[in-house]
């Protein structure tokens, strides 16, 4: 296109933006004209710092005027197109994320089988950090697509927002709070401010607090009502609160050092309001050996204080009410409602509103029960392993970051590729809490449909998170990863097993087995099969379309040398921070949740009728028909609850025993 062909064309797409959005004769000072190629007039132009941009003139004019608006001598500078994207506020109007969907095209002339072959592109793809080696060279990505990567990077923004996040800004607007889950693990001499206060004072306390508790009550010195140590640990809590802590507790579970450390006790989490929860997570324990954590920052969550009270009155039952201040603490910041629980305030562990649940395990939540059953020092060891990938990332440059890498493959994968999903592969049974932890970090994070400044999406954002240890996930969804829909997976290998078997006569060790199927599944899944290929293994051509494997299937491997605190901290800061780079990509908010209220309102008014139809017999009234439907359906089926005096109805004999007076009159 010639200067004087591209000047014309940016006039058109300007009067065309003319005649879409304002329907009026529009005037431009000099400097913002556009002169006609053939009249040498200057015709009517936009006012670029001023005018309204309607989407479709922008995506004209960012294709028309794209190859030109870099010779300022046209009139235009890439400046005044920068401002005109910046006003619509989405990422998708940039010239780095149109470029990159114009590359999508060359990316699909390629097959993995060939891009394997490249060496250097291979050795440019494998990167390492304190340990943890991820090789990403199975990716539909060439070094070009990285180039363009880190060139959307610096269109969004996103070394700025890292920063901010660690300077602890009110990056969380819509909530006008910081993000600083990163201050939960930083050592005593680093400061990290909010609201011009240094936070790390503060952790530390809370921290020092928890050891000196959880040294207690593991040593015996703290005893329960009945003067016997408390040796088994329930922690109440939701989402975040229970996800988290469970992830690193499962992972630590077999672990030899943590195991010799946890010995003769016991910790397990209560999360679903589901009386069946209670059943399990109490089953087989004794009220005078057991200590209640309740996690809620407002001590109001519905579900957690429901459950929080259904066990104090498990406590109350055979203890009384005055044990309830030696075998329940809280996790909380409203000291008003936890004193009015029953719960000395003194054992009440703080955290705050700059820490969002799912990004909470670091803090209290996690640390205190993970270390009534570990050890504080081996949870301290944790909180080093993720500042460790903390300090990663907010310093190491781009195209060395494991969680500004990952957090870019997948938007390449999601919003370019169309790849709505991502499995998480771990070949560790010890890891097979990660994938819902992450699950929920991800989806409750990304999942939003608006920018942060409240722009609707026009492009695919978040990524539907799944997955379960390998290989059991192999004889469950692999079937579809291989020859169905197209999703990207993460394998997770440890290098030195938490437990070691090797069997006499068996060619490898058990651990070598699973780690034989991590390596092999990559490659699946990049090479596949031919149809030539299974030709000449004597095929019949019937079976030929079902067994063939197209292969070109991203994934990338991550090998951590063992699985310890040390490393699972690292792995959960990693996770974290790639969903981070998303969200700062993506211009969304990724540490709110609105979402997750509408639902809790409308259960209010379901609970009402709940109450009145079981306790008065009050017909349903004010729903829609279906739902009107389902609850007479469930009503219908279930016990009027009409006693003489107040009871507790336990669900099952597990809670109260057949020595209880309480009869079971209700199926719950």
């Amino acid at each position: 296109m010639s200067l004087e062909a591209g000047r014309f064309n940016l006039a058109m797409v300007l009067s065309v933006h003319a005649a879409i959005s304002s329907h009026q004769p529009l005037s431009a000072s000099p400097e913002q004209r556009l002169p006609s190629p053939s009249s040498g007039a200057a015709p009517s132009a936009l006012p670029l710092s001023r005018a309204p941009i309607c989407k479709k003139s922008l995506i004209a004019l960012s294709h028309a005027g794209r190859s030109i608006a870099r010779n300022t001598r046209c009139g235009v500078t890439v400046e005044a197109i920068g401002d005109i994207m910046a006003a619509t506020g989405l990422i998708s109007e940039s010239e780095a994320w149109i470029d990159l969907k114009d590359h999508v095209a060359e990316i699909n002339k390629t097959h993995l089988r060939e891009l394997l072959t490249d060496t250097s592109r291979c050795e440019g793809m494998i990167k390492e950090h304190d340990g943890i080696l991820i090789d990403f060279s199975r990716q539909r990505a060439t070094q070009k697509t990285m180039e363009k990567l880190f060139s959307l990077s610096k269109e969004a923004k996103l070394e700025e927002k890292i920063k901010k996040m660690f300077i602890g800004e009110h990056i969380n607007s819509t909530e006008d709070r910081a993000v600083l889950h990163v201050a939960l693990r930083a050592p005593r001499t680093e400061h990290i401010f909010e609201s011009g206060r240094d936070v790390v004072p503060d952790v530390w306390e809370v921290l020092d607090k928890i050891k000196d508790f959880s040294d207690r009550v593991r040593s015996g010195t703290w005893v329960g009502a009945t003067g016997k140590p408390l040796t088994d640990v329930v922690a109440i809590g939701i989402g975040g609160s229970f996800l988290g802590p469970l992830f690193v507790h499962t992972a630590l579970q077999t672990e030899p050092e943590t195991a010799k450390a946890a010995r003769n006790r016991k910790l397990r989490f209560l999360s679903n309001v589901d009386p069946i929860d209670v059943a399990r997570a109490l089953n087989g324990l004794k009220q005078e050996t057991t200590l209640v954590v309740i996690v809620s920052k407002t001590f109001t969550t519905a579900e957690t204080m429901l459950n929080a009270r259904t066990v104090r009155s498990w406590i109350t039952s055979a203890l009384g009410s005055n044990a309830v201040s030696k075998h329940m603490v809280a996790i909380s910041t409203n000291v008003k409602l936890v004193k009015e629980f029953g719960i000395d305030p003194e054992n009440a562990f703080a955290f705050w509103d700059w820490v969002g649940g799912r990004y909470s395990v670091c803090s209290a939540v996690g640390v205190l029960p993970l270390s009534l059953q570990y050890g504080f020092d081996n949870i301290t060891k944790f909180l080093e392993g993720a500042w460790s990938i903390d300090q990663h990332f907010r310093t190491a440059p781009f195209e060395n970051n494991l969680p500004v890498l990952l957090g870019l493959l997948s938007v390449w994968n999601a919003s370019f590729l169309g790849c709505p999903a991502l499995a998480i592969l771990p070949y560790c049974q010890a890891l097979q809490k990660l994938a819902p932890h992450i699950q929920q970090v991800s989806m409750e994070s990304n999942g939003k449909g608006v920018t942060i400044d409240g722009k609707v999406l026009d492009y695919e954002a978040g990524e539907i998170d799944f997955g379960e240890p390998g290989t059991n996930g192999q004889h469950s969804f692999y079937q579809l990863i291989h020859q169905g829909r197209v999703v990207p997976c993460d394998f997770i290998g440890i290098i030195k097993s938490q437990q070691s078997v090797f069997l006499r006569n068996e060619i490898v060790s058990n651990h070598d087995e699973l780690m034989c199927n991590f390596f092999a599944q990559a490659d699946a899944l990049a090479y596949g099969k031919t149809p030539e290929e299974l030709r000449a293994e004597g095929v019949p051509d019937y079976l030929i379309p079902h067994k063939t494997f197209t292969g070109n299937r991203p994934s990338l491997s991550m090998l951590l040398p063992t699985l310890k605190p040390y490393t699972v901290g690292q792995l959960l800061a990693l996770y974290e921070h790639r969903i981070a780079v998303q969200g700062f990509i993506w211009g969304i908010n990724s540490f709110d949740q609105w979402g997750v209220e509408l639902g809790k309102v409308l259960a209010s008014r379901v609970r009402t009728q709940m109450n009145a139809s079981r306790t008065k017999g009050k017909p349903v009234e004010g729903f829609n028909h279906s739902t009107t439907t389902l609850l007479n359906r469930y009503l219908k089926g279930k016990t009027q609850l009409l006693y003489p005096e107040p009871q507790d109805v336990f669900p099952s004999n597990i809670l109260v025993g057949p020595e209880s007076p309480v009869a079971l009159e209700d199926e719950d």
